[in-house]
């Protein structure tokens, strides 16, 4: 018997599951295609740090949501994100030629380094050095994981109803929902 699909109960058992504003934590390990068809390690999460985020509020990928929801604690899974699901392709004309002043206190970055950077609306994102010449830094301004394949396994390792403060604030105070002020 379902006692409440807006609570993110499930039918086996009435066990509660992933669903909007609820609180999830979970590990995960993040791998992209090589050159050779090869999978390469981009990044993980660890047992003592999981990834805790607040469901449904547009803080994660839509394609990454859709695949942890209905899972439940202990829950796994593997799945596949394509560039157009995930960060977008990339696009060649998305770079920037940076004035060397902007790098007067900081220091002028290597070529490699990922430089935060803010627009004119005041969004954060990230820009990657491609060459540092006499009179300017040049940053890729694509998404370190545009046009990239994202390979995910998860494994879930808790999850919530958000509290009310959470949903006011637009994101999750820790898994146990005092953490993270």
């Amino acid at each position: 018997m379902l006692l409440n699909t807006n609570r993110g109960f499930s039918k086996i058992n009435n066990i509660m599951t992933i669903d909007n504003k609820h609180v999830v934590a979970l590990n995960y390990i993040l791998h992209t295609d090589g050159e050779n068809n090869e999978k390469v390690l981009v990044e993980k999460s660890d047992a003592e740090n999981p990834l805790t985020f607040l469901y449904g509020v547009g803080m994660m990928i839509p394609k990454f949501e859709e695949n942890i929801k209905g899972l439940t604690t202990g829950d796994k899974a593997s799945f596949t994100i394509l560039p157009a699901e995930g960060y977008g392709e990339r696009n060649p004309d998305a770079v920037a030629q940076l004035h060397l002043d902007m790098f007067k206190e900081s220091g002028i970055p290597p070529v490699g380094a990922i430089l935060p950077l803010s627009d004119n609306n005041g969004n954060n994102f990230q820009a990657v050095v491609l060459e540092v010449t006499p009179e300017s830094v040049i940053a890729d301004l694509n998404h370190p994981m545009a046009g990239k394949t994202l390979h995910f396994d998860v494994e879930i390792v808790n999850h919530r109803e958000a509290t009310e403060e959470e949903l006011a604030h637009g994101h999750a105070h820790g898994i146990d929902g005092h953490s993270g002020h």
